[in-house]
């Protein structure tokens, strides 16, 4: 969603920005899923001493959540944020923003000292 906010800041539609960010994230996240579930394969095809109690349910537990997570970074996640984004107006300043600016340039102790001129 970060490459999705600087499009958005180069005056792009937000559509279009969501379309061209997870066009060009769709790779990597589906490639380090694969490398996590296909590494997890090994688990739950496990067997042995203690493989039913603990392996296996780790290994599926990996597998899915690893493949849920993905479908909703893929589906949900720009659905969601092209639903907020159009709420949201463009060049306003967020409070993490408005936090990031000191109010004056005194630093001041939590107990009222001032620490810095």
């Amino acid at each position: 969603m970060e490459f999705s906010n600087q499009l958005r800041e180069q005056a792009g539609p937000v559509v279009d920005a969501v379309v061209q960010a997870a066009t060009q994230r769709l790779r990597p996240i589906l490639m380090t899923t694969g490398a996590m579930v296909l590494g997890a394969v090994p688990l739950t095809l496990s067997s042995g001493a203690g493989a039913p109690e603990s392996r296996i349910q780790i290994g599926w537990v990996i597998v899915g959540g690893m493949s849920l997570g993905t479908l909703l970074t893929i589906f949900v996640v720009p659905t969601m944020y092209t639903l907020f984004a159009r709420k949201a107006v463009p060049g306003a300043i967020t409070a993490p923003e408005r936090e990031a600016v000191p109010a004056s340039t005194d630093a001041v102790h939590p107990v009222g000292e001032v620490l810095v001129k």
